[in-house]
């Protein structure tokens, strides 16, 4: 039960402050004068009794009603009523006569009105009987009745008492001879909106509505203006309550006083409305979307982007509306019209518009329960949301409407209050259960909607008005003009003794009837109060909703998977299986042959699901996590290939699939020495992203929370199938002790009965449907609320505190368990290179870190853990701060107790030190390993008198975009990525080589463009080539003006200043300072070589040598020995001498440097060899 009102207060016009030149109002009385216990006074209220101000006017206004919502400090809401009235005030100003300083001052009186308001605070949201309240006061107030004053207010405080949500109808009456009747609604969840809705749409219209509706559910600045001030309320509560059965949970200020407009330069979302007299104010408000009401726009700043509802859930919504709001617009095009359609009158049409949203709310949330996560049960359950799970099933990882309702704090409060499966369910959750079937069905009849929408709409008005027996009020007005009434008294001083023994009497008599169980009757009603309660038969049986389990609905598993991906898909999956039996059955060469299709199918998610699954079953069948080298590395390529395929959320769950493999896979490099797989996983973005630590962490908890309650499940539905029987006879202690024990299955007791037995043998069927963890906690918490069984009030503190010590256990072993996986993911195999390339890595994990300075820096880090600081090198610290971020989150949010949290403080540094001491070992013996052979480098042939200055730089030229028509999924062979080098000559820049799918083609890919014609380099972030399983952290795309791209990345065993050196050769080569140099000319660098006809004296020494020998032997009478003819003719054939410019030329081209090299030749050693001639078989001089 609710007071109807809280506070009455009587707000006027400060006359004080008004002489110094301001105007502001004061609070004249306030009744009750000393604050509730479980509410306490708002300071501050005049200044929403007049938002835009306390002036005076020169002509009496009628009175006036308004409502303001104001927000607590506990987020709690409270009702501002307000009734302005205005009250003669005798003003009298001065004037000096300006002939005559010394004349006295001449006085003239003027007669002003000020205003005075009637204010009721309120946690209740009746704004109907608020002003029939108020009004009756002023009707009282204004015809003098004989009823006084305070006897009304003493009456609204503290003798009215509402019920709470699904309990009767109240009738009653506040002593000024009225009738008024409170309909509380049927659930409390479920806004009341009246016509609200209906009117806001009339006014701005649907596509302004909608627009309106994603600026605030997308927590963006909201800011109404409007001549009316009740118009200004209603119009937030009305965008509030679209948002069921989210609820909005920023800065909420329907009406906001002028004096407070510095709250609008708030960084915070806010949904706020002022009056029309301050829009020039507002128009400097940069980020700010401003809607006017009376004109039916909206202002949307030029900073401000807009996400849109997905785009099949959007044009839904807009035919629905347009049916509701104009359905003859569907029919305008018609050649014969039909009878015009019957439009449903405000009320209804407002309860229709709120239908729509409802299942836009269903449809958009679809399989939501699915991705709840559970980690405890007892003492309380505590729910968390799988984001990133959601989003990829949904297939909008990249829409920025749903991210951003996900991130927002409205979806938080959603998750804990909708996440128990045992609770009280509404409108949304049986809505939610049920739209596929329905939304089934309309696509097969479109003229189901408006039906299935108007039965929505019924449901929700009947929630608003559950009474369908009508109810005449009687409410006393005053008469027509009575508040221009040229003489009216002042509004009397209230007697506060008088009112508050009248509230002390309501209470006094409120309790005692509380406590007989009776509530009043007319004849005992305080200060003629009477107050009864409908018992009407229907609305009697109408009983607060209580609490059941909560429908699952759909399955996340059924908005993404579709029949038809499995048929799409079976012929690569099927490739995908035979690749990891080829590597386990260490066919090695089979594999490769079908490996680049492997790695192009790992593109589609089904396929990466299908080879984690792969090497679980070949763990768990064939126990072969000790692999050789060469499958070490083929199941090594797979994994990051994956990884690489996926984001760094891990929407598809790829990468919490593959922790356990990677932690199990391993290499043996020597005795003693080990390689794990996850040392060469550890570039991935995934494994530095926290939120995937903890959605992963809190999975592998609701499983082992699963396992842990399971048997006894299993066991209590085998016990009750057994009370049911007639020979069944089961003992309270046993019965308690099934939900106490430690999780023994009843069918491994050797004492268990047969027709125990026979009961736990027919549940067979329930252990292989896997229950999940929601529907376990939905029994146990059923159980608290049992009627029949009571087995929670029945257990023991003992047995309470055994299931609440199990569950902690459970959750402090998985946090020391994920510890250890961080620490294995982020201590990278050579620590010591790492430091130089981990700040940018790791600055992003460490800068928001949110570990205090008090854990961080305390003694438990070097002193307890037995590791001096200096072991500890920095990036063993960062993955320290990384690991305990991570702990200091999910162990509170999971009840793990302070003890637990601070041995886990204690124990990761020593395990960072541990393990990088450990990978010491690994990565010493690692880098015995052979190194993998690459192809040779395929030299390019080059024009005439073209140079090559800088060649043989090992590169992979990677897809740009324009390969995307060619091959892949639109047929033929895959070209790039290709794996050769990169040459620059004189004239062009050159790219040889060939495709890393070897069974692509055989043909060279080249590629190349002139050096002048280079318009930018542009220097790109590292990537992962899965072809070849390298990061490659050198990328450089070339962009010529003769409409080639050339994006090369280079291979590991480049290093760095050779990098350098070729990008600055190109740039230099690139603006030559002539203009022949752009092009390969032979005229301006090399003389022409003209032939040798002969010499008259000799060049070399050489020769000279040989002459001068040959003429004394021939003076003493040596003869010569000469060579054979067809030796001779075979070193100095002409043919030779062809083929040897050929190879200069490069027209055959060379397959390895040291061949390149040895085709160079000085042409004065050519022109030398050319002197000597064979003839007749001597020897001659020329």
């Amino acid at each position: 039960m609710f007071r109807l009102a809280d506070y009455f207060i009587v707000a006027g016009y400060d006359h004080d402050k008004e002489q110094n030149g301001t105007s502001s109002g004061k609070i004249l009385q306030r009744f009750p004068e000393k604050d509730w216990d479980n509410c306490p006074f708002t300071l501050g209220i005049e200044l929403f009794g007049q938002p835009a101000g306390w002036c005076l006017s020169t002509t009496r206004q009628p009175p006036t009603f308004f409502v303001s919502v104001l927000t607590d400090i506990d987020a709690d809401r409270h009702y501002c009523a307000c009734l302005t009235f205005y009250e003669t005030v005798a003003m009298s100003s001065s004037r000096v006569d300006d002939d005559d300083e010394d004349s006295t001052v001449a006085l003239r009186q003027s007669t002003m009105y000020a205003p005075k308001s009637l204010v009721l605070i309120s946690r209740l949201c009746y704004f109907e009987t608020f002003r029939n309240c108020l009004s009756l006061i002023y009707t009282v107030f204004i015809e003098n009745q004989q009823c006084g004053v305070e006897t009304l207010i003493g009456n609204i405080l503290g003798c009215i008492l509402i019920p709470g949500p699904g309990g009767p109808q109240v009738r009653f009456t506040i002593g000024a001879g009225d009738r008024q009747a409170i309909q509380p609604p049927l659930s409390s969840t479920i806004p009341v909106t009246g016509t609200g809705v209906a009117m806001l749409f009339k006014q701005l219209g649907i596509r302004n509505v909608l627009e309106l509706f994603s600026a605030a559910i997308t927590d963006h600045k909201v800011l109404f203006h409007s001549q009316s001030f009740l118009r200004l309320t209603e119009a937030s509560q009305s965008l509030a309550a679209l948002m069921y059965p989210l609820k909005y949970s920023y800065v909420y200020i329907s009406l906001l006083p002028q004096s407070l407009s510095e709250v609008l330069c708030t960084p915070t979302p806010f949904m706020a409305g002022v009056h029309s007299s301050m829009k020039n104010e507002i128009n400097d408000l940069l980020d700010v979307i401003i809607v006017d009401l009376d004109g039916g726009s909206i202002y949307l700043p030029e900073c401000v982007i807009l996400p849109h509802i997905p785009d099949p859930i959007l044009s839904r919504v807009y035919t629905a509306l347009t049916m509701i709001l104009d359905p003859d617009l569907m029919m305008a095009d018609y050649a014969f019209q039909p009878p015009p359609l019957k439009v449903s009158n405000l009320v209804m049409q407002d309860k229709e518009i709120r239908a729509v949203f409802i299942r836009l709310w269903a449809e958009l949330f679809t399989g939501y329960r699915s991705c709840l996560t559970l980690i405890r049960i007892h003492p309380e359950p505590y729910i968390t949301f799988h984001k990133a799970k959601f989003l990829g099933h949904h297939n909008l990882m990249e829409d920025d409407f749903l991210t951003r309702i996900l991130d927002g704090m409205g979806f938080g409060s959603f998750v804990s209050e909708r996440g128990p499966p045992f609770r009280s369910c509404d409108i949304f959750d049986e809505v939610y259960a049920s739209l596929p079937e329905v939304l089934k069905d309309e696509r097969a009849n479109p003229d189901k909607m408006i039906e299935n929408i108007r039965e929505l709409a019924t449901q929700l008005f009947i929630n608003e008005n559950p009474n369908t027996q009508p109810y005449a009020q009687k409410i006393p007005r005053p008469p027509e003009g009575a508040y221009s009434r040229i003489h009216q008294p002042s509004f009397p001083i209230i007697d506060w003794i008088h009112v508050q023994e009248i509230i002390d009497e309501g209470l006094e008599k409120t309790s005692s009837k509380t406590k007989s169980r009776s509530l009043f009757s007319p004849m005992n009603s305080p200060r003629h109060l009477r107050v009864q309660l409908s018992h009407h038969s229907w609305l009697s049986q109408v009983r607060s909703q209580q609490p059941r389990i909560v429908p699952i609905g759909p399955h996340i598993m059924a908005v993404s998977e579709k029949m038809q991906l499995l048929n799409n898909n079976a012929r690569r999956l099927e490739v995908l299986r035979n690749c990891c039996t080829f590597i386990f059955d260490n066919r090695i060469a089979d594999a490769r042959k079908i490996f680049p299709a492997v790695l192009r199918a790992l593109k589609s998610k089904v396929s990466r699901l299908a080879l984690t699954q792969e090497l679980s079953e070949h763990i768990k069948q064939h126990n072969r996590a000790m692999l050789e080298h060469q499958q070490f590395d083929l199941v090594v390529r797979l994994i990051n290939s994956a990884l690489q395929n996926d984001s760094s959320m891990d929407e598809n769950g790829i990468a919490a699939n593959i922790l356990p493999l990677v932690t199990t896979f391993c290499r043996k490099l020597c005795t003693g020495v080990i390689q794990f797989m996850y040392t060469c996983i550890q570039e991935h973005a995934v494994w530095g992203n926290v939120q995937f630590w903890q959605a992963t962490f809190y999975q592998d908890v609701e499983q082992q929370i699963q396992k842990l309650y399971l048997p006894q499940y299993e066991k209590q539905m085998a016990i009750e199938m057994d009370s049911k029987t007639p020979t069944s006879e089961k003992s309270d202690s046993d019965l308690m002790s099934s939900w106490t024990s430690s999780g023994r299955s009843p069918a491994s007791s050797s004492q268990t009965s047969p027709s125990k037995r026979q009961s736990a043998g027919s549940l067979q069927h329930v252990r292989t449907q896997d229950i999940s963890a929601l529907e376990i906690a939905a029994e146990q918490m059923a159980k608290q609320y049992s009627l029949e069984l009571r087995i929670w009030p029945n257990v023991e503190d003992s047995g309470k505190e055994e299931m609440m010590s199990n569950e902690e256990s459970t959750v402090f072993s998985q946090a020391i368990h994920y510890a250890n996986r961080m620490v294995y993911l982020r201590v990278p195999l050579d620590a010591a290179k790492s430091l130089k390339n981990s700040f940018s890595v790791e600055g992003e994990s460490t800068s928001n870190s949110n570990v205090t300075n008090s854990i961080a820096e305390s003694d438990s880090l070097d002193a307890e853990s037995g590791f001096d600081e200096q072991e500890v090198s920095d990036i063993g610290n960062n993955v320290v701060k990384f690991v305990m971020k991570f702990v200091d989150k999910v162990c509170p949010d999971s009840g793990v107790t302070p003890d637990h949290i601070r041995s886990l403080h204690t124990m990761i540094p020593g395990v960072v030190a541990m393990h990088i001491e450990t990978l010491e070992a690994v990565h010493r013996e690692s880098k015995r390993l052979p190194p993998i052979q690459k192809p040779k480098i395929l030299t390019p042939a080059l024009l005439p008198s073209e140079e090559v200055k800088m060649g043989g730089l090992r590169v992979y030229l990677l897809p740009d975009g324009r390969e995307d028509g060619l091959g892949g999924n639109l047929g033929g062979p895959v070209l790039i990525p290709a794996e050769g080098a990169i040459f620059v000559t004189n004239y062009r820049i050159v790219f040889k080589g060939l495709p890393c799918d070897p069974l692509a083609c055989e043909q060279i890919i080249i590629r190349s463009f002139p050096l002048s014609t280079l318009m930018k380099e542009k220097k790109l972030s590292s990537m992962y080539l899965a072809q070849v399983d390298q990061y490659l952290q050198d990328i450089l795309q070339l962009r010529s003006n003769t409409f080639q791209l050339m994006k090369v990345g280079f291979d590991e065993e480049v290093g760095n200043e050779n990098v350098e050196a070729f990008r600055k050769l190109v740039h230099k080569l690139g603006s030559p300072l002539t203009l022949f140099e752009t092009f390969a000319f032979a005229s301006q660098h090399d003389t022409p070589t003209t032939p040798i006809k002969g010499h008259k004296k000799d060049k070399t020494l050489k020769s000279f040598t040989k002459k001068t020998l040959m003429r004394t032997a021939k003076k003493v009478g040596i003869k010569q020995k000469h060579p054979s003819t067809s030796k001779l003719k075979q070193k100095y054939s002409p043919s030779s001498t062809t083929s040897l410019r050929r190879n200069i030329g490069g027209a055959g081209g060379s397959d390895s440097e040291s061949e390149r090299g040895s085709v160079m030749f000085d042409d004065d050693a050519m022109s030398s060899k050319s002197v000597y001639r064979v003839s007749m078989g001597t020897l001659q001089e020329p």
